[in-house]
């Protein structure tokens, strides 16, 4: 570690000399409470064991579960050791899994007691990983958690630069294949020290953790809670009614917000008259009507924001009220600029594609060298996503390059050719779009039209049936249309613009 290094180890040391005896995570089913310094203590005797096991620096450990103490300490561990963290989402399909670990291959593999059947039936195809642990301390097939725990000794962290990485967060697949986006110590906690200075973020505010902690948006608010001295008060997954007990009864300040969570955590406000006035900042992609109703109800403020795990999920953020429907203006610590195709910038007030510098951008997919010179050509990061500025510097999101079309179902990353692949394979489908439509629950919903083969007929609940068995159930459509008469290009091609004008609705 050189002078002038500092690691998400090294916020942990910090911490628990800063925060020592605060309360820095609650376990909300088990009703269990961590110190900063009981923190660090575990964090220490998971690294000790990790170590004992032949996890070296570099090495990959895998995680396939629900939010959990015992997750936010492997990322800790991971820290302490030089090793890359690699958490799956636990909502893919077992074949979408085992692509994931085979891309990174983990020498160690941690997994919730209700996943653990699915790797089972993968296993005898990952002879790389060495080790399989249960992810929390209570029972399952594979060694114990807290075996590892219990490792004594003294402990000396490795030598790690904050440019080591230290997490790898799959995102869409494009063309049919997940890429895996490599952040850094210091691109994770520049991120975290973005959302302090947006936040005002201190040691008397609770963060209500119920994001996905594989999910960059997840990691970044609990690890920018915990930078603060703050309270994480974490939930296995979302659920309304559960949130709102927590938010009366914790006093929850802040939460990050995909659209239906702050609609349904309002319905639930409604229905039981509990108390959800404590929550001042909300940070997310939301709809107008929820976010005023949520800064009405609450008198908290709502920021938006824009960003993709290539750029540690932030590259724009501003409170909703200063210009409802913007994206807020660039960060501190980031450059923005809209491009045309031939990476010329564009005049004021038009739409470009937004590229960024900065020591937020991600530094490149794993094991994808091409893929990733050509995202970071001219010397910048491409995100395939288009924007606009206003003349106060407000960014407008404008929607997804053609050759990177992306739909955001409840803020997943779906591509349309990920699908498209999964329908082709029934055999009664000749051809197929698949883009995105408005959708009341989750802002952005999915259609595919298709045109069957000859002779060959086919119930929409049937195909949407047969996608989710194939690939994450979120990446279903969930609106069906079978047309006789596709439009197609001079060169063959369905004419996707056409498709969705003629059929765009649900």
């Amino acid at each position: 570690m050189g002078l002038y290094d500092f690691t998400f180890y090294d916020l942990i040391v910090r911490n628990a000399l800063s925060f020592r005896s605060r309360p820095a995570w609650y376990e909300a089913e088990a009703g269990k409470t961590l110190t900063f310094s009981q923190t660090k203590e575990m964090i220490d005797g998971l690294a000790r064991g990790l170590l004992a096991s032949g996890i070296k620096p570099g090495d990959r450990i895998g995680v396939l579960g629900r939010n959990s103490l015992e997750y936010f300490l492997l990322y800790g561990a991971a820290a302490a050791l030089g090793v890359i963290l690699l958490p799956v989402n636990w909502r893919l399909s077992a074949e979408e899994i085992e692509y994931i670990l085979k891309d990174c291959e983990p020498k160690a593999l941690f997994v919730d007691t209700e996943y653990q059947n699915v790797l089972e039936s993968v296993k005898d195809r990952l002879p790389f990983i060495e080790n399989y642990y249960n992810l929390n301390s209570g029972s399952g097939n594979f060694q114990s958690f807290d075996m590892l725990t219990k490792n004594q000794g003294i402990f000396e962290a490795a030598e790690v630069s904050s440019d080591h990485s230290l997490v790898i967060i799959h995102t869409a697949a494009v063309h049919g294949r997940p890429r895996g986006a490599v952040l850094s110590h210091g691109n994770l906690l520049c991120a975290c020290l973005h959302l302090n200075h947006c936040f005002h973020l201190t040691e008397s505010d609770v963060h209500l953790n119920f994001l996905p902690l594989f999910h960059v948006g997840g990691l970044f608010m609990a690890i920018s809670s915990y930078m603060a001295g703050a309270l994480n008060v974490n939930m296995r997954k979302f659920d309304a009614q559960q949130a709102v007990e927590l938010i009366e009864r914790k006093k929850a300040t802040l939460f990050f917000d995909f659209s239906p969570i702050l609609a349904a955590i309002l319905d639930e406000h409604e229905k039981t008259g509990r108390d959800i006035k404590s929550i001042r900042a909300v940070m997310g992609l939301d709809t107008p009507e929820t976010i005023e109703k949520y800064q009405r109800v609450t008198g908290g403020l709502f920021y938006a924001v824009y960003g993709q795990t290539e750029t540690t999920g932030l590259a724009t953020m501003g409170r909703y009220n200063d210009r409802p429907g913007s994206a807020g203006k660039v960060i501190p610590l980031g450059e923005i600029r809209l491009v045309d195709d031939y990476d010329r910038p564009v005049p004021f007030g038009q739409v470009g594609e937004i590229t960024m510098k900065g020591p937020l951008v991600f530094k490149g997919y794993w094991n994808l060298l091409e893929d990733t010179a050509y995202t970071f050509r001219e010397g910048r990061h491409h995100t395939g996503d288009m924007g606009r500025f206003d003349e106060d510097g407000f960014l407008w999101y404008e929607g997804r390059k053609s050759e990177k079309e992306l739909i955001k179902p409840g803020g997943e990353n779906v591509y349309p050719a990920e699908v498209e692949k999964v329908i082709l394979q029934h055999p009664a489908v000749e051809i197929v779009v698949v883009f995105g439509v408005p959708d009341p629950k989750w802002k952005e919903g999915i259609k595919a039209v298709c045109r069957l083969k000859p002779d060959k007929q086919l119930e929409a609940q049937e195909l949407i049936r047969f996608v989710g068995e194939r690939i994450a159930s979120y990446k279903k459509p969930q609106y069906v249309e079978f047309i006789s008469d596709f439009p197609f290009l001079e060169d063959g091609s369905p004419d996707r613009i056409k498709i969705k004008e003629l059929y765009g609705g649900t």
